[in-house]
């Protein structure tokens, strides 16, 4: 199984999960806390001052995703 075939599995699995009431809206946040922390997400404004950059430096040199309508730096390397 590759990493598209699994990530795939897991979405499916969480998603039939809390169809079936067996995870709430409480696991699902705590499932997406758990994820942000091992992709060490943080606003662009936070992880900018965090790492003594300004925030266009941030936002043009580090990965950048859009979630929930705002902007995020992606930095687990």
């Amino acid at each position: 199984m590759n990493k598209e075939q699994l990530t795939n599995v897991i979405c499916e699995h969480i998603e039939a999960q809390f169809r079936s009431d067996k995870i709430d809206n409480t696991g699902l946040v705590q499932i997406i806390a758990h994820i942000g922390g091992l992709l060490n997400l943080q606003t662009i404004s936070a992880y900018a001052k965090e790492n003594n950059l300004s925030y266009n430096g941030a936002k043009n040199f580090r990965n950048v995703v859009e979630l929930f309508g705002g902007k995020f730096v992606v930095d687990n390397d």
